[in-house]
Formats: structure tokens, C-alpha cells, sequence
């Protein structure tokens, strides 16, 4: 939205997110985009990104000639991930909601871990990795305010509830 609040018609600010959402299906309710069966995502009919959630990221890797065994010894499964072509950037998004305290308390800790994984898969074909975290009010927490600051040390980000479309390099005019 512009100063103001002019213009906050035609500008899309972000994707919003209650209980464990799928981000292409949000994608889908926003003006002015469309998202394919194959998972390409077009803004004003022109393509703009695809998504390469789970193992559709192996299935690209293998179209574009890499074979991740010889780069990983296991595959990491993005809850959802979205290669932008225009910034050469897969936005790797894993999505925690949390009611009580359990297991994704510890797999916070791991982000640095897997932003390196996901490096080491997209270097051959020469596409940056930005690794995010969608939360749950749940992580507001004060219990958690050391993880947090740990993400983002180690050169990842998270959000709450809200993923805005300028930090996925996504269009956001209309």
C-alpha cells in the first residue's frame, strides 16, 4: 500500500494464513493470479514462478539435469516452496501452527542446517535459496524469543500469520 493509503486498491500486500494452509492455494485467491494444475503460477497471465512443494522439487531438479544424491544424502521436503524467475530465487516456506508445545519446537533450531541443504541443491543451476518460516501466534512466546533471533542470525526470516508478496519477490500491483 502507498503512503497514505492511496492506490491500496490495486496493490496486493500478502497471503494470509489460518491453521496449516497451502500457500498455492492462497496464491489462487488473489487478484489478478492464476496458478496452473502444474503448479505455475502466472500474475496478468504472464508467468511469474512455479511452485516446487515436496517432491516436486526433485522432479525439477531431474528436468533440469541435476541429481541431488550426488549433492545430499537424503531429500529435504519443503512444506512449500516457490521458484520466482524473475529474482532466480527459490522461497523455501515451512509452515508451523502450534496449539501446544511438541516436536516443531526443536525443528526450528534446524533452519540454518537445511538452508544449506536447499544452497547446495539449487548452486548447479545457479538460483539463490531464501529460507522462511510461516508461524503460528503460538511462537510469539517469550519462550521462544532466542530461536527466533537464532533464524534470523543465520540469515533466514520468519513471519506470523502473514507472508507478504514483496518478501517472495512476487508481483504486488495490480
Amino acid at each position: 500500500m502507498k503512503t497514505g493509503g492511496i492506490g491500496g486498491g490495486h496493490t496486493i500486500s500478502g497471503l494470509y494464513f489460518e491453521g496449516r494452509a497451502d500457500l498455492v492455494e492462497a496464491i489462487k485467491k488473489l487478484k489478478g493470479y492464476k496458478v496452473g494444475e502444474d503448479g505455475k503460477i502466472f500474475f496478468k497471465d504472464k508467468l511469474v514462478a512455479q511452485s516446487l512443494k515436496k517432491n516436486k522439487l526433485y522432479k525439477y531438479l531431474d528436468a533440469n539435469g541435476v541429481d541431488y544424491k550426488a549433492l545430499l544424502s537424503a531429500r529435504l521436503l519443503p512444506d512449500s516452496a516457490i521458484l520466482v524467475f524473475s529474482t532466480k530465487t527459490l522461497y523455501v516456506i515451512e509452515m508451523k501452527f502450534q496449539k501446544i508445545t511438541g516436536s516443531v519446537d526443536e525443528k526450528l533450531q534446524t533452519s540454518a542446517y537445511k538452508r544449506k541443504q536447499y544452497i547446495r541443491l539449487m548452486e548447479p543451476l545457479s538460483i539463490n535459496v531464501e529460507y522462511y518460516y510461516l508461524l503460528s501466534d503460538w511462537f510469539k512466546k517469550d519462550s521462544y524469543r532466542d530461536v527466533l533471533a537464532y533464524i534470523k542470525e543465520i540469515g533466514c526470516d520468519y513471519f506470523f500469520n502473514l507472508l507478504p508478496l514483496d518478501r517472495l519477490g512476487l508481483p504486488t500491483s495490480l
